[in-house]
């Protein structure tokens, strides 16, 4: 009867001893599990642009690796496709402007501002009118004349913004809707347009081949930026927001690295963003700021612009401190 009572006994203990290693055992892979549910992969959206070299300078030294947060740079071939990925869902964060993501909220696809990617000063980043014709001086000399350019885009905000600073006149600052920088540098170099609005590859592009930059926006005031956007459903839980955190961690180190000698980074930025051959070893490469919010004036410039330009409803308003919209 001791016998089979210590038996018992040592049976019990051996059982409740299993259930306690069972217990630490999925404990322990419910942790493990939790912990790679940690922090979210993401799926960044972009076009082939200067803006986003820091990006990819973070997937070619394992940046997006050492902060611990996976990353796909998905490369669209326009702002259409980029714009339909992100209302899709297709997409988590996005490199864009505040136009667009002020649209993207007014049309109902809830999207933040999480940083500047070029522009925290007027010298980063090239916005500028460039004409094939020696005649066109100034920016005077283009009033009444339909100017290449797409709409409510930021380069149609630079226009308007340098044309109306250089004294011409609301209504004599005139338009020729060219969605597609390719067709819209061929149709100036062509003669086609007078003038066209065009980012800093084509610019130097065309200085290269013999045209001018009328004006651009690299010296006075500060008035284009770029921007990243993420998805708020995205960033709306723990897992999200460590996923944001470490993309801006990622963004900041290579940052550092590109400011430090941007030269470096040329061949990598004429291989991702496909600069012509004729500038791709004279372009000069931007430096970078590191993650920070544009400033409330900055937005609240190109709301009241695109509200005037009936690209927005009134109601829409820009928070700084969050870097999200209300109002809709």
């Amino acid at each position: 009867m001791r016998k089979f009572v210590s038996s018992l006994v040592m049976a019990c203990a051996l059982a409740a001893m299993a259930f306690v290693l069972a217990g630490c055992g999925a404990s322990g892979d419910a942790k493990d599990q939790g912990s790679s549910a940690e922090i979210k992969k993401v799926t960044l959206g972009t076009l082939a642009t200067e803006d986003i070299l820091p990006m990819w300078v973070a997937e070619d030294q394992k940046l997006f690796a050492d902060a611990g947060v996976e990353c796909d740079i998905e490369v669209f071939q326009s702002a259409t496709e980029l714009i339909a990925a992100v209302n899709a869902g297709d997409v988590d964060m996005a490199m864009t402007d505040p136009m667009v993501t002020a649209s993207l909220y007014a049309a109902g696809t809830d999207v933040q501002i999480s940083w500047i990617t070029l522009g925290t000063e007027a010298s980063q980043g090239r916005f500028g009118i460039m004409t094939a014709d020696k005649k066109i001086k100034s920016l005077k000399d283009l009033a009444g004349v339909p100017v290449g350019v797409g709409s409510n885009t930021i380069l149609e905000y630079v226009m308007d913004t340098l044309m109306e600073d250089a004294g011409v006149a609301d209504s004599d600052i005139k338009t020729e809707e060219l969605q597609k920088l390719p067709v819209r540098y061929e149709s100036m170099a062509s003669g086609q347009v007078k003038a066209a609005a065009l980012p800093a590859s084509l610019l130097a592009l065309g200085e290269a081949n013999g045209f001018t930059v009328v004006a651009d926006d690299t010296e006075g005031k500060n008035i284009s930026q770029s921007v990243m956007i993420v998805n708020s459903k995205f960033a709306s839980d723990e897992a999200g927001q460590k996923a944001v955190d470490a993309m801006k961690e990622a963004w900041n180190k290579a940052v550092e690295k590109i400011n430090a000698k941007p030269s470096d980074f040329r061949e990598l930025l004429v291989e991702k963003a496909s600069l012509p051959a004729p500038i791709a070893k004279t372009y000069e490469v931007s430096t970078y700021p590191t993650c920070q919010l544009p400033e409330q004036e900055m937005v609240d410039n190109v709301l009241t612009w695109m509200k005037k330009k009936d690209y927005l409803a009134d109601g829409i308003t820009y928070d700084a401190k969050t870097g999200t919209f209300s109002g809709r």
